[in-house]
């Protein structure tokens, strides 16, 4: 449970690193003025374009977890999120941006799917199902915080952290940040039981 609710956190977490972070990168991606047409375009396509793929790749995902296993559907989709938003931050272009974005989404709404199909059977009573199913996915709330934690530290510590392309873009830092509560995952969820069902 408490594996399952770190994953649900950090599906929040790279779900709502965009709001935080589209500015600065668009500014330094593209060098547009915020409001220009051409601004406001890239912010559309950023904020659309991933969530029409998370929506469609998350329906893909529910077959997916009934022909291959929750478990390890649960395991390639973190793999996919997590190396795809350490190399959102290492961006050279926004189109470049807005593929990564989208993996990134397409990872987080197949591993929530898997997730919660993966909890309601290993749990089949249904007052304990519930109660797991709740408890869980009440820690999503967490990964506004966490994101939000991280993109302060690093517009106010980014200096402290490597050089990106001779820079220290908070921006870059907060995206590779998402791989970061992904590694107790990685390393935990390939030993958790299958769904019996």
């Amino acid at each position: 449970c408490l594996v399952a609710a770190l994953g649900f956190a950090f599906d929040i977490y790279e779900l709502l690193v965009l709001p935080l972070i589209v500015r600065p990168a668009l500014l330094e991606l593209i060098n547009a003025v915020p409001g220009s047409p051409e601004f406001n375009h890239w912010v559309g396509l950023l904020f659309y374009v991933p969530a029409l793929c998370g929506g469609v790749f998350g329906l893909i995902g529910g077959y997916l977890t009934d022909l291959f296993g929750r478990r390890r559907v649960l395991v390639w989709s973190i793999l996919l999120y997590a190396f795809s938003a350490l190399a959102a931050g290492y961006s050279t272009s926004p189109e470049m941006l807005l593929v990564l974005r989208c993996t990134t989404f397409i990872g987080v709404c197949v591993e929530f799917v898997a997730a919660v199909a993966w909890l309601a059977e290993l749990f089949p009573i249904p007052r304990q199902r519930e109660a797991v199913l709740g408890f869980t996915q009440a820690f999503s709330s967490f990964g506004g915080l966490m994101v939000t934690g991280a993109y302060y530290f690093t517009v106010t510590h980014g200096d402290l952290l490597p050089e990106i392309y001779g820079a220290h873009e908070a921006w870059r830092y907060t995206l590779i940040s998402g791989v970061v509560p992904a590694i107790p995952l990685i390393i935990i969820r390939p030993f958790l039981p299958e769904s019996p069902v």
